[in-house]
């Protein structure tokens, strides 16, 4: 038995398994290596494989989907910059650039080696680690945001080019924590390029690549199949937009045509690119789209170039969604988070089986650094904190997690106290966040940090502050977020404030939307609600009109 093209079938599910464990394989040795919180705790990072002409075969399941915006374009960014023949093995390139490297904001460091079978470029393998170091900087415009790094040549037929390497670190903030985490990004490449040539010893090159090349035609069948279940048809849907550095909100809108099995989202009527860091780049919407659309049609679907295929995206450039330099990018993933939401909202009417109300909408990212004088030394501890998940057809969301985009672990108490001079105060959901309905909103959290040095720089990016997650089919809308500051504390202003010992700031992040109706909520689930302090006996007595 063989596929249209000559391949076992067979051969090709197994080649799809063995590119999967790879690029797994290559993420926890990323974490395990890491030597910074965010890394080896919270697991910002991703690895992906790509063919030779940079089209993705596979990436990690446990990282960020937005994570593919900083690895979709570099393969090609090299390319564009290096000739084929000034590309060796043993080479390694290091990027970050939005808009010359492929990436989607500065602090996603990019690393990409070639595979080379026979000779020739068979493969790249690419990681991605979120360096949390640009904590206290501007974001007017992508100048004042960290160090642009366009793809260059890190290791040079093996060798390390130190002169790269400590410019890059000269520019950087912790740079004992920068060094140890580079060199476990080059340590998953290196695992991930031996991994690959076994791959090719056991079936050949030639097989290899025709095989891979099958993966991705399986992917786009399967996607397309998908796609073909949901009515024929034009959705739309709008959504407001809100974030610390910007003093009004912003309407965002998409436009979905489904024909046949192609979809085109239309995001060109949305605002103009902001001065302010919310932007996104193409290879940030791109690979939102990509997500929302994934866990749409079908979320088991391989996670590889052949996914994106039957997706068609228009966005007009210089607008938020797809922004042209010097547009500031670092907090885009605010943005994406929306655009998420956008989707969901437009293919509700359509295929409300599969659809979740609005989660949090927000990464909500806080940053605290300064100098610690236990050590002499600065540092800058970074979290994005979770919030509610928005309720399903059948279930109710969940509570307190990373949803859509976003993937990360938290970071844990134990952790952050050892290594930070601060201190949690307290970390618990939020009573009453969750939306009412059939099936009620998921959670948000509070998280309180108490600091102990001085003049310690807080900055917190996020959104829904102006907005509710929105409920869907009678679903009532989560809360919004918020921060609140001990007394006596300088107020945050656009996002940022100067925090001196013993002040404490409480990040309170979104609940999320309800489905349904309130009153069809069974009145045991309320009491048992009511019972575990998801929600308060008012709420009960006024949403699900239940007399306790």
């Amino acid at each position: 038995m063989s596929t249209e093209n000559g391949v076992d079938p067979i051969l090709v599910e197994v080649t799809g398994a063995a590119l999967a464990s790879i690029v797994e394989e290559m993420g926890e040795t990323l974490v395990q290596a890491a030597f910074s919180s965010n890394i080896k705790e919270r697991r910002d990072c991703t690895a992906g494989l790509f063919d030779a002409a940079g089209h993705m075969t596979a990436q990690a399941e446990q990282a960020s989907p937005v994570h593919l915006g900083s690895l979709i374009g570099v393969v090609s960014a090299v390319l564009e910059r290096y000739p084929l023949e000034a590309i060796a093995e043993g080479d390694t390139f290091l990027s970050n650039d939005p808009y010359s490297g492929g990436g989607s904001h500065l602090p996603d460091m990019v690393l990409v080696t070639p595979i080379f079978v026979d000779g020739e470029i068979t493969a790249w393998a690419a990681n991605l680690a979120h360096h949390a170091d640009f904590g206290d900087r501007g974001h007017a415009h992508i100048f004042q945001e960290g160090l642009r790094i366009p793809p260059v040549k890190l290791i040079s037929r093996g060798e390390m080019s130190e002169d790269i390497f400590q410019l890059v670190l000269t520019n950087c903030q912790v740079p004992h924590e920068r060094r140890a985490d580079f060199r476990a990004q080059l340590a998953a490449n290196r695992l991930a390029v031996a991994r690959y040539l076994e791959l090719a010893g056991r079936y050949g090159r030639d097989r290899l690549v025709r095989t891979t090349g099958a993966l991705l035609d399986y992917t786009e069948r399967r996607t397309r199949a998908a796609i073909e279940s949901i009515p024929d048809g034009e959705y739309t849907f709008s959504d407001w937009f809100d974030c610390p550095e910007l003093d009004d909100e912003l309407e965002l809108s998409v436009r979905i045509t489904v024909a046949g099995s192609d979809i085109t989202l239309d995001l060109r009527d949305n605002p103009k690119q902001v001065r302010a860091s919310v932007n996104m780049v193409w290879t940030a919407l791109y690979a939102t789209v990509y997500y929302a659309i994934k866990t749409l049609v079908d979320p088991d679907v391989p996670s590889n170039a052949g996914l994106h295929r039957p997706i068609r995206i228009q966005a007009t450039e210089g607008t938020i969604v797809n922004c042209v330099a010097p547009a500031a990018v670092n907090g885009r993933t605010e943005t994406c988070q929306r655009v998420v939401d956008l989707i969901h909202g437009a293919l509700a009417p359509a295929i409300p089986d599969r659809v979740t109300a609005a989660s949090n909408g927000a990464n909500t990212g806080v940053h605290f650094s300064g100098l610690d004088s236990r050590t002499g030394r600065y540092f800058v501890y970074l979290e994005t904190i979770g919030g509610g998940s928005g309720a399903r057809a059948t279930k109710d969301g969940l509570d307190g997690v990373q949803v859509h985009v976003t993937n990360t672990s938290n970071l844990p108490v134990e952790s952050l106290e050892t290594e930070y001079p601060l201190v949690i105060e307290a970390y618990e959901l939020v009573q009453d966040s969750g939306g009412s309905g059939e099936h009620r909103g998921g959670m948000g959290i509070r998280r309180t940090v108490r600091v102990e040095e001085r003049d310690v720089q807080f900055w917190l990016d996020t959104s829904r502050q102006k907005s509710a997650p929105w409920g869907l089919f009678g679903g009532e809308p989560g809360t919004s977020a918020r921060v609140e500051l001990s007394d006596g504390a300088r107020p945050v202003e656009h996002g940022h404030t100067i925090l001196q010992p013993g002040d404490r700031a409480s990040i309170i992040t979104a609940g999320a939307g309800g489905y349904g109706p309130p009153a069809r909520r069974p009145e045991e689930a309320v009491r048992r609600d009511v019972a575990e302090g998801v929600i308060s006996e008012q709420t009960a007595r006024t949403s699900y009109q239940l007399d306790l």
